[in-house]
């Protein structure tokens, strides 16, 4: 059994405490996330999604963190947790893929580095990976804390 699996039943363990003590009402299931080293929480939450999500993912992310601190506090040691509402993450996902795509064209065709603000961590690392095959651009992040952006520019030849 993989370190994650073992984890995995914490993480299943907590998120059920947690979920029955703010009264949601959901159906979800808890699955190891291999490509991503990490536990992913899928929760189909029908009416409950909005609250759940919250604005711009920001309770969802928040969620995240809370059960990724109660899941260090009790195992010692810091896990990866993916929480996807009602495929809200996944759809999110394919969107940044796709401002990744657009603004690596936009640095080709103008020969300049593009800047992208306001993205959380998750989001810089989805860019990150969309664009880890492209051979024409690369991608760094800049700056530290809430001013950290992303810089998407073509390679030098």
């Amino acid at each position: 059994m993989s370190k994650l699996e073992e984890n995995k039943n914490v993480v299943e363990e907590i998120f059920k405490e947690l979920s029955g003590k703010i009264g949601l009402e959901v159906s979800y299931e808890v699955v190891v996330d291999e490509e991503n080293e990490a536990i992913k929480i899928e929760i189909e939450a029908g009416d409950q999604a909005g609250l759940l999500i919250g604005n711009r993912g920001e309770t969802l992310y928040s969620l995240q963190t809370v059960i990724g601190m109660i899941v260090m506090n009790k195992i010692g040691e810091w896990v990866r947790i993916i929480i996807n509402v009602d495929d809200w993450r996944d759809r999110q996902e394919e969107r940044l893929e796709g401002l990744a795509t657009q603004t690596a064209e936009r640095a080709l065709e103008t020969g300049e580095e593009q800047r992208l603000y306001n993205l959380k961590a998750s989001q810089r690392r989805i860019i990150h990976m969309a664009l880890k095959e492209n051979k024409k651009v690369e991608t760094e992040s800049s700056g530290e804390g809430r001013d950290r952006y992303l810089v998407i520019r073509p390679k030098k030849k």
